[in-house]
C-alpha cells in the first residue's frame, strides 16, 4: 500500500492530511487532521475481500489507525463519498476500533431504495450515523468541512472542501483517465457533468484528490492529487472544450462498453448498510448474496 503525506500551502491552513493507495482495489483512503487540535477524519476507508475464498482484511485501514494512534490523533469521522461498487467500506471496522461516526450523503436513502429489493434486504433506518445535505459543514476543530453534493456517479455521491482543498469521491479521475461511469441505477451523465462544473467553478490552484487510480497510457506511477486548472485544461472527458450534451453523448458511449466492477455485488450490499457485513448464520458464518439475472 502506498502513502503520500501533505500539507497544503497556505501558511495559514490548519490541514494535514496523508493518502493511501490500496492496490488490489485501486482505491486511495485518506487521513486528515486539524493540527491544532488534532482531531482527524478518514475518507472512503477500505476493507479487502477475497472473492475466490471469501477472506476478508482489515490492513488497509489498520494502517490508518495505527499512524493516528502514533501522532495523537482523535477520529471524530469517517467520511464516504459514495456506496462504493468497487470494493468494501472498513467504516464499521473503523467504528469498533475507534467509535468516530460514520457519514455519507443523505440521497444513500434513494440508493438503498434501488438496491435493497434487489438483494432482499431489510429496510434500516440505523445503518449511517450522519446523513450529510448541501451547504452543510463539519468540523475538525475550528477546521471546516464542506459538504458538495456531486451526484452523477450516484444519488448520493458527496465531495469534501476542506480549505482550498476538495476530495472528490469517484465524480473525477486523473485527468488522463477522465470521469466516472453513469450507468449505474440512479447514475445520470447530466447530473454528472453539472457536479463537475461545481468543482471546476473553483479557483485554479484548488487541490483535487482522487478516490481511485488506473494507469492510462505510458504513465506508470499511481497518482491521485491534481488541480482544478489541470482537470479544466486536460480532462479527457471534461475539459473546458467540451458542452454538455457532448459529454453527455461521450459517458452513454463509453458506459455501454464497460464491464461491471468485479466486487460490484458484494459491494453494493454491504455498503448501502454503512458497510456491515451480513449477520452470522445459524451455523455461525455469513453469506453475501448473488442475485441470479437481477441486475
Amino acid at each position: 500500500m502506498q502513502s503520500v503525506n501533505g500539507k497544503t500551502k497556505n501558511n495559514t491552513t490548519s490541514l494535514n492530511y496523508k493518502g493511501y493507495f490500496d492496490q488490489a482495489t485501486n482505491t486511495i483512503s485518506y487521513l486528515i487532521w486539524d493540527k491544532s487540535s488534532l482531531e482527524a477524519a478518514i475518507i472512503d476507508p477500505v476493507y479487502e475481500i477475497d472473492m475466490v475464498t471469501g477472506a476478508t482484511d482489515s490492513q488497509p485501514t489498520d494502517q490508518i489507525i495505527e499512524m493516528a494512534a502514533d501522532k495523537n490523533l482523535k477520529i471524530k469521522y469517517i467520511l464516504e463519498t459514495h456506496a462504493h461498487a468497487d470494493h468494501l467500506s472498513g467504516a464499521p471496522y473503523l467504528k469498533s476500533k475507534i467509535g468516530a461516526k460514520i457519514a455519507i450523503g443523505a440521497n444513500i436513502k434513494k440508493v438503498q431504495n434501488i438496491f435493497r429489493p434487489i438483494f432482499n434486504l431489510e429496510n434500516k433506518n440505523d445503518d449511517f450515523d450522519i446523513l450529510l445535505g448541501d451547504s452543510e459543514t463539519l468540523f475538525l476543530g475550528e477546521m471546516v468541512i464542506e459538504i458538495i453534493p456531486t451526484p452523477g456517479h450516484t444519488p448520493a455521491c458527496l465531495s469534501y472542501k476542506v480549505e482550498d482543498n476538495i476530495f472528490v469521491g469517484d465524480t473525477l479521475f486523473m485527468p488522463d483517465f477522465g470521469t466516472a461511469r453513469c450507468d449505474f441505477p440512479g447514475g445520470d451523465a447530466g447530473q454528472l457533468f453539472d457536479s463537475i462544473q461545481k468543482i471546476l467553478d473553483h479557483p485554479r490552484d484548488t487541490k483535487l484528490f482522487m478516490c481511485h487510480d488506473y494507469l492510462s497510457g505510458d504513465r506508470k506511477e499511481y497518482k491521485w492529487e491534481t488541480t482544478v486548472g489541470e482537470q479544466s485544461d486536460t480532462n479527457i472527458h471534461i475539459n473546458k472544450t467540451v458542452n454538455r450534451d457532448a459529454f453527455i453523448e461521450m459517458r452513454k458511449k463509453r458506459d455501454a462498453g464497460l464491464k461491471a466492477p468485479k466486487l460490484l455485488l458484494p459491494s453494493i450490499q454491504v455498503n448501502i448498510n454503512a458497510g456491515n457485513l451480513p449477520n452470522a448464520e445459524s451455523n455461525g458464518v455469513a453469506y453475501l448474496k448473488i442475485p441470479i439475472n437481477a441486475l
